[in-house]
């Protein structure tokens, strides 16, 4: 029998007992890279990487702008 990939957590349990996890969040709202990074690093930062989890989706948030505005540059 398979198990149930939802409930299941490699290293760590930060989103296993979310009501929605990230990815799940992520996919269902066709979300690219960096837009699924930033939700992630935002939902997991008082669980797992504090303020660096914060400033990665900062970094996340300006990479996307790059992209996507590069003309406001």
């Amino acid at each position: 029998m398979t198990t149930n990939p939802f409930e299941e957590q490699i290293e760590g349990s930060h989103y296993k007992h979310m009501t929605i996890q990230p990815i799940e969040f992520c996919q269902k709202n066709e979300l690219n890279f960096c837009e699924s990074n930033v939700i992630k690093y935002l939902v997991r930062h008082r669980l797992k990487g504090g303020k660096k989890d914060l400033d990665k989706a900062i970094h996340n948030i300006q990479l996307l702008i790059a992209m996507e505005y590069p003309h406001d540059l």
